[in-house]
């Protein structure tokens, strides 16, 4: 026992929490099977990986700022027919973020955008992706900060950074020129090397409506538009399933 405690504190020392935490299960464990010395090793580094995979994930999805329920497992496909599962488990590959494609989801409130973004947002993580989740307002009300503090360029480099950006509510309503302009730098600095994810209430031919200058527009929709995977989810709330009104007799 006095070596093994003397194991775990060294364990500890060098930071293999993972192992440190497992090593007397593992012990017992290699005893009970007479497993041989490097069986005993790598059960016990594997446990120190599992560890560091599973501490990066929840570090990533702290990041990403995303809940933790909106996964795609609790996603419920029955509701609504119009959203295709296959689809949406092929984009769960991650795969459009390896391309630095984007993906759009329109359709009217409550029918599970959202919920889908995030979810793709906890695949991306699981991937080891770096995830920035942000609604309308907050991502304008982000820029309006750093314009304020003359700090864009580090946001810049932020946004540069992140493997997979996603604005909730998108064109919820209009921006001035000079959120316009920072955006539009935004867009092109991750146009066809990171990837976006889009959700609105509002029709694609709708957004431009949402900026000043028509030419910043175009140019902003034509990069969004130009290799992105368009989702319309068509039907009712699916908030209205769990509504006392609808379900009175």
């Amino acid at each position: 026992m006095a070596h093994t405690a003397q194991l775990i504190t060294q364990l500890s020392s060098l930071k293999l929490s993972g192992a440190a935490d497992t090593l007397e299960h593992r012990i017992k464990e290699a005893e009970q099977n007479q497993l041989s010395y490097s069986e005993l090793l790598t059960m016990l580094l594997t446990d120190e990986l599992d560890t560091r995979r599973n501490r990066k994930l929840q570090r990533l999805i702290l990041n990403a700022n995303i809940q933790a329920q909106k996964t795609l497992e609790s996603f419920d496909f029955t509701f609504n027919r119009s959203i295709h599962a296959a689809q949406i488990r092929e984009l769960a590959t991650c795969r459009f973020i390896e391309k630095a494609e984007n993906i759009i989801f329109l359709g009217p409130t409550g029918t599970g955008k959202t919920h889908l973004a995030q979810a793709l947002a906890h695949a991306a993580c699981r991937k080891h992706f770096t995830v920035a989740f942000y609604s309308f307002g907050d991502f304008f009300r982000t820029i309006q900060t750093v314009d304020i503090t003359n700090t864009f360029e580090k946001l810049m480099k932020k946004f540069n950074k992140t493997d997979l950006l996603i604005i909730d509510d998108f064109a919820f309503k209009k921006i001035s020129q000079t959120h316009a302009e920072y955006f539009y730098a935004i867009v092109d600095a991750r146009y066809n090397t990171k990837s976006f994810i889009l959700t609105s209430n509002r029709a694609l031919s709708d957004w431009t409506s949402v900026f000043p200058d028509p030419v910043i527009a175009n140019a902003i929709m034509d990069r969004l538009a130009h290799n992105a995977h368009q989702i319309v989810i068509k039907g009712e709330s699916y908030r209205k399933k769990f509504s006392p009104l609808t379900n009175r007799t």
